[in-house]
């Protein structure tokens, strides 16, 4: 289906029941709502209606030009804007990666709109900013950020020779054929700088003005994350105010979604079923 909000048009994949309790699903970069085609057969059994959205910069209909218009608060205002369109009050709320960091300031700055967060992969922006501090491991495992933010350079390195570094980004994820489902898209013209664009917007301001979150939250984090390592992760619980549960899954690389599906729908459902 096709959701406009905000005068863009988001492409949103929903499945399950249609009087379920909503979920609302955001993916990360480079990846895009397929990501979560393995993880909502496991929702709809349990009775749950999932919205599974192709964030901004990732919905050709949804692609602004500017970096600026890819600024947290402009993630955040879509995935609000995507629920209104809906017409759903609140949602339970799932993200990966990046689309946890879009969860953890819609939790923080729109409680009411979220009746349970889950984030995976990626901790509280505190929490991260504690790691970054801290730890120099985590300062190293970050560093490839600095590419990710250099325009030109970095869309040159990611897609050189078929976009072969794109596919070594997501080794993990499985077979040749799912990386090609998230790698092809990246190379239409123009939707890598999209999605790049999140990064280049990012801004030390707009991560230190999402608060401690209320909301019963789960944080689902694996230990061969080669992005975010436990000083992060073990942080995020000191940013939850409300119920929380911290989720470690061993063995598991950065793509939980793609590689551990059911473990990570079991996880949702926990959440979720502790709200009820």
């Amino acid at each position: 289906m096709r959701i406009d909000a905000r005068g863009l048009r988001f492409d949103v994949i929903a499945g399950g029941p249609e009087q379920g309790e909503p979920v609302l699903l955001l993916h990360g970069f480079p990846q895009h709502a397929g990501e979560w085609d393995d993880v909502t057969p496991t929702l709809h059994v349990a009775g749950l209606r999932t919205y599974a959205v192709n964030q901004r910069g990732y919905s050709p209909g949804a692609r602004p030009a500017a970096v600026e218009a890819y600024r947290l608060t402009e993630l955040v205002a879509d995935a609000v804007a995507v629920l209104d369109a809906l017409g759903v009050d609140s949602a339970h709320v799932v993200g990966h990666d990046w689309g946890a960091i879009v969860g953890w300031a819609l939790a923080a700055g729109h409680p009411e709109r979220v009746r349970t967060l889950t984030a995976v992969s990626v901790p509280h922006p505190a929490a991260m900013g504690y790691a970054l501090a801290e730890d120099p491991q985590q300062k190293a495992r970050s560093a490839y950020m600095m590419l990710f933010r250099r325009p030109g350079v970095a869309e040159k390195t990611l897609l050189a020779l078929r976009a072969s570094g794109l596919r070594r980004m997501l080794r993990g994820v499985g077979d040749a054929a799912r990386t090609a489902a998230y790698v092809e898209p990246m190379r239409e013209p123009g939707a890598l700088t999209a999605a790049l664009n999140w990064y280049r917007a990012m801004s030390r301001r707009d991560l230190a003005a999402i608060g401690p979150v209320t909301v019963p939250t789960s944080f689902v984090w694996s230990d061969r994350d080669v992005a975010i390592g436990r000083t992060a992760a073990e942080a995020c619980a000191a940013q939850v105010r409300g119920e929380y549960q911290f989720v470690e899954l061993a063995g598991v690389s950065h793509w939980i979604p793609d590689q551990v599906p059911t473990r990570l729908a079991e996880a949702i459902l926990a959440r979720v079923r502790s709200a009820a």
